[in-house]
């Protein structure tokens, strides 16, 4: 794809997350993309089939952004390598909350995405999370009979609610985000510690 059709792409999916997540994907008209993407209504054509892959695209781009940001951030031992993933997620409530919103609300109404779509971008995002868990059970600090696939799972659902209830949040005033990922990371490390281990820096 030449460069200035890339551009076009992109300006097309960062003006349907504005739209989006301001009147919701049931509601959005492909010609209200094209205007907010400050192309003609037939230019997203050349680019995408529908609404849904729209969608689809959208979201497999912005993935690709957290798991390079999550490349690049976790550092250190496994317990803080695990707060860091916590916060880095949480975090979307503040530093982009059209995609929080997009992530959390509006793509549960895309029935090709829920119900065709294999979403490798997510299986990916969770292994980051369960390679973690694993790291921790080998090095022996987490507890070893926990199926890591459960608890990667468990957490992500718990991180899915908080950040939806973060970014609404977030629009009437400001949150003490670094205190909420702290006492998250909290709940589930006592979970997943050795009985009798100390929390800490590993």
């Amino acid at each position: 794809m030449r460069p200035q059709s890339n551009d076009k792409r992109m300006r097309i999916l960062e003006g349907a997350l504005r739209v989006f997540a301001a009147k919701g994907f049931y509601k959005t008209r492909v010609s209200e993309i094209a205007k907010e993407a400050g192309v003609a209504d037939g230019t997203i054509y050349n680019y995408f089939k529908s609404k849904d892959e729209i969608l689809i695209s959208l979201f497999e781009v912005k993935m690709d952004g957290i798991l390079e940001r999550l490349g690049q951030e976790l550092k250190g031992g496994v317990e803080e390598r695990l707060r860091k993933y916590i916060e880095a997620h949480l975090s979307l409530a503040v530093e982009d909350p059209a995609l929080a919103e997009f992530i959390t609300v509006e793509l549960r109404q895309s029935d090709k995405f829920l119900r065709e779509y294999k979403n490798p971008k997510f299986s990916q995002f969770l292994r980051v999370l369960s390679g973690l868990i694993e790291e921790g059970q080998q090095l022996g600090h987490f507890r070893s009979d926990l199926d890591a696939r459960v608890v990667a799972r468990a957490i992500f659902g718990a991180l899915d609610e908080i950040l939806l209830a973060l970014t609404w949040a977030s629009k009437s005033g400001e949150i003490q985000l670094a205190e909420i990922a702290n006492q998250v990371a909290d709940c589930f490390l006592c979970g997943l510690n050795v009985p009798g281990r100390q929390s800490g820096g590993l």
